[in-house]
């Protein structure tokens, strides 16, 4: 392959990886991360379990919302208590909102009364980019199997207000429901809504 093809080929692959994205009834994209506690973890220690991903960004008014109210807590409460494994990721970019080192990010979710099973630091944004998360929150349901059940939104009520909660159709529970029951998600694929992942430009 002459250089001018190989370059041309690289100028097309790329611009297809950083806009790649996860698929539902596909397998999962694997990943490697570091949490906030500075360990190591892969996907594929999970296998067997229901995984939740939860992009977020503390200063962004949408994750105010869920978590000011106490909904993404009770939420990830309610996973943990079936077996769930809820893992938040952080994919803000140094200098960019939202961008918080381990310590922040664990005493954030002290704070907040949160309780995902690991928050996953993610600042190059790779992550994020391997599962095409755009907004935060943006959520993904990752079946037992390693197949992606659900990608979207945390629920139907895209807006920044919490009285709306109670209103929306709560698409993650519903989608947990749906994995914990066999049963093929009947949403499972919705709009995300919130503030945009703050990758580096």
């Amino acid at each position: 392959m002459t250089l001018l093809r190989r370059s041309l080929l690289t100028a097309l692959i790329l611009p297809a990886l950083a806009h790649a994205s996860a698929s539902v009834d596909a397998p999962a994209p694997a990943f490697t991360a570091t949490t906030a506690d500075g360990k190591t973890v892969n996907l594929a220690d999970y296998k067997g379990k229901t995984v939740v991903l939860e992009w977020t960004n503390h200063d962004c008014p949408y994750v105010k919302k869920h978590y000011g109210s106490g909904n993404i807590p009770s939420q990830q409460k309610a996973a943990a208590a079936q077996g769930v494994v809820w893992l938040q990721v952080i994919s803000s970019a140094p200098g960019q909102q939202g961008f918080v080192d381990g310590a922040t990010a664990q005493k954030l979710n002290t704070d907040r009364g949160a309780a995902p099973a690991a928050t996953l630091l993610d600042p190059k944004g790779e992550l994020g980019k391997l599962y095409g998360a755009q907004t935060t929150p943006h959520m993904y349901v990752i079946k037992a199997d390693g197949t992606l059940a659900y990608k979207g939104g945390i629920d139907s009520i895209a807006t920044a207000k919490v009285e709306d909660i109670a209103k929306a159709e709560p698409y993650v529970t519903e989608a947990l429901a749906a994995v914990a029951a066999g049963r093929k998600v009947e949403k499972a694929s919705t709009r995300p809504y919130g503030c945009s992942v703050k990758y580096a430009s």
